[in-house]
């Protein structure tokens, strides 16, 4: 059981329990799904819970003897759990951005509801300007969105086309939708890739098209990425890459999270940084041309050396085949 998921238990027992009062231990802990010594620990972390202040008049009362003898519950000093919601400013304005947020990635149907608890909110919350601050979503197109929504509602797959900015050509793809979140500005959709085989997050502007497919969704055993803390923490558990980077590519340092950076005795910079897909530290490399060379691990930048010297030899070929067909059309 994590703290989180009590958390979450523990504010809906509250007003069960003034709702029931002298319940029997077996009904609470039957309604709520949990065994009774769990219940008897939510009860003791309860007993410990009230209003700021710190004395025994700010805490919630339980009648221990009534739990441990009789095998009831008797709740009370909590009656302030029942007072209309004041909101701050600040609290109201960081719902109303919260709910703008989510109408950027939400699908039609999902957008009214939105629109009308945002008018709700907007209205209770009186003197605070909600236009003090706005939110920008790159997300992806109007029927991009509405597709990918409906395939999560329903449980579909989806048959994604998508531009792979790393490797500058667009792919097709079939996923199962786990969520959509947006991050530091973007929406993304995270799923299962069947191309890949593995958990994938791929940017809503990105998708050029989707297909809502009638494959039910297949259960999958991923753990979906903590991002409450942005991509650099979510990307704690991925490979490192060392590179050293000329002058001219020391803009990297700036543009992509790094865990080192060190300047090199002959100019530029050596960072280290976390790479989950090697396709994506090819599209650098290539990117960077002879501006960056990696350190470790031995290897990693093998990939986009074989793809430089694929993309020599094609145009190399190809100016053979121009020279055989029109042989004055080389020279000076």
């Amino acid at each position: 059981m994590t703290s989180q998921a009590q958390v979450r238990r523990l504010l809906s027992l509250v007003p069960y329990l003034r709702e029931h009062d002298g319940a029997a231990m077996a009904d609470v802990a039957r309604a709520f799904d949990i065994s009774l010594r769990t219940l008897r620990e939510d009860l003791n972390v309860l007993w410990m819970c009230g209003m700021p202040g710190l004395t025994p008049g700010d805490l919630i009362d339980i009648d221990m003897d009534a739990v441990d003898g009789e095998g009831v519950i008797h709740l009370s000093n909590a009656d302030y759990l029942t007072r209309p919601l004041r909101l701050s400013a600040d609290e109201a304005l960081a719902l109303v951005l919260g709910l703008r947020t989510l109408r950027e990635i939400a699908g039609p149907g999902q957008r009214d509801a939105v629109d009308r608890a945002l008018r709700k909110l907007e209205l209770a919350a009186g003197s605070t300007d909600p236009n003090q601050a706005s939110v920008r979503v790159t997300a992806g197109q109007g029927e991009v969105q509405s597709r990918i929504a409906d395939g999560l509602q329903r449980g579909r797959r989806l048959d994604l086309t998508y531009d792979v900015a790393s490797r500058a050509e667009t792919t097709r793809r079939l996923v199962d939708p786990l969520r959509v979140f947006v991050l530091e500005g973007y929406g993304y959709l995270e799923a299962w890739c069947y191309s890949a085989q593995a958990l994938r997050t791929f940017r809503l502007d990105r998708v050029v098209e989707v297909v809502v497919t009638d494959t039910p969704v297949a259960a999958h055993d991923v753990q979906l990425k903590d991002l409450t803390t942005g991509w650099f923490e979510a990307l704690r558990d991925a490979p490192l890459v060392t590179v050293d980077l000329a002058p001219e590519a020391a803009w990297v340092a700036e543009y992509y999270p790094t865990e080192a950076v060190s300047a090199r005795a002959a100019g530029g910079l050596t960072v280290t940084l976390r790479v989950t897909d090697p396709a994506w530290l090819r599209g650098l490399l290539l990117q960077l041309r002879g501006g960056a060379v990696v350190v470790a691990p031995a290897g990693a930048g093998d990939s986009a050396a074989e793809a430089a010297q694929e993309a020599l030899d094609q145009y190399a070929a190809l100016l053979d085949e121009r020279t055989v067909a029109d042989p004055d059309s080389v020279g000076v």
